[in-house]
């Protein structure tokens, strides 16, 4: 089988150059669907969908992406596998590149999206793990970029679970200079050896990175305010428990107005649970751009899709 050209992993593998290729790319793509502008650039290519876990917003994106660029999504549940019933990650990469042009899965162990990527011929991209979500915190940067007019410089904090949405934001700030800065419980920090990463390459980017559980030291000067929902598909067991503990870290009114800035953005990654992590004041105000940030994931994946598969 021919050497593919390149995966997206995680964002740790990716340099700067490279992503603001993608978002100048999705910046056209993003007009050109507006306009009704027909696009042809995956014509008669097709993308498997590996859904281990379900999702509104990854599914719909990348099937409606797909379509709008000429190709076909195929979602394939893991029930419908045979990887649940012997087959090993590393055969059912082998074939489905003798099917398809690429494969996007979203998975539970980190693992499994690395052992794709090491047996497909074909690009793989990595639609969730529970280690990484690099096309979202992609969609976050567009979109700041698109609100901001700039990346390097600015600070985001991020309230809630150092979760895998966490990461990418981490390696991601590392990439484009913007700081970030996560505030969460004690035990729910980020995994270290990514704070690490992202410490260390921040230095030639400018960006800082820090992890504290004072919420109003870590909000001031905030130029975006994300939070993510406390309890992931998977830790449904532990969700009495997660409400209690960051019940104060909840992305509030009073949480906004301690950024000390008027404009401060608010993201969220989507699904939101009102009332839980983030309020309806918030999620509904003139500062939020979570509806924008969800919209963007469909034209950055597009921007990806037709890098990796075009």
């Amino acid at each position: 089988m021919p050497k593919k050209r390149k995966d997206l992993i995680t964002l740790a593998d990716v340099r700067a150059q490279e992503i603001y290729g993608w978002f100048e790319l999705a910046r056209k793509l993003k007009k050109q669907t507006r306009s009704g502008k027909t696009q042809t650039h995956l014509r008669g290519k097709i993308l498997a969908m590996i859904f281990q876990k379900p999702s509104t917003r990854t599914r719909v994106s990348f099937e409606v992406g797909m379509r709008q660029l000429g190709g076909h999504a195929l979602y394939l549940a893991s029930s419908e596998l045979q990887i649940g019933r012997g087959e090993t990650v590393a055969d059912t990469a082998r074939v489905l590149s003798r099917y398809v042009q690429g494969i996007l899965a979203r998975v539970f162990a980190h693992s499994d999206i690395e052992e794709l990527s090491r047996w497909a011929s074909v690009p793989v991209l990595n639609g969730l793990s529970d280690l990484t979500h690099p096309c979202q915190a992609l969609a976050d940067y567009f979109t700041l970029l698109e609100k901001k007019g700039k990346l390097k410089g600015l600070k985001i904090a991020y309230l809630g679970d150092g979760n895998n949405v966490a990461h990418s934001l981490l390696l991601g700030g590392a990439k484009l200079g913007v700081s970030v800065t996560c505030i969460t419980p004690a035990g729910y920090e980020p995994k270290p050896n990514v704070l690490r990463q992202a410490i260390e390459e921040g230095k030639s980017t400018g960006a800082s990175f820090e992890v504290t559980s004072e919420i109003a030291r870590g909000v001031r000067g905030a130029d975006a305010l994300y939070t993510d929902v406390w309890a992931s598909m998977g830790q449904e067991a532990e969700r009495d428990a997660r409400l209690q503990i960051f019940r104060p870290y909840q992305l509030n009114e009073d949480v906004l107005a301690a950024t000390g800035k008027k404009d401060t953005l608010v993201l969220h990654c989507l699904p939101a649970h009102r009332g839980e992590e983030i309020t309806d004041g918030v999620m509904d105000s003139a500062h939020s751009v979570v509806f924008e940030e969800a919209e963007n994931r469909l034209h950055v994946q597009k921007a990806l899709l037709v890098s990796l598969m075009g």
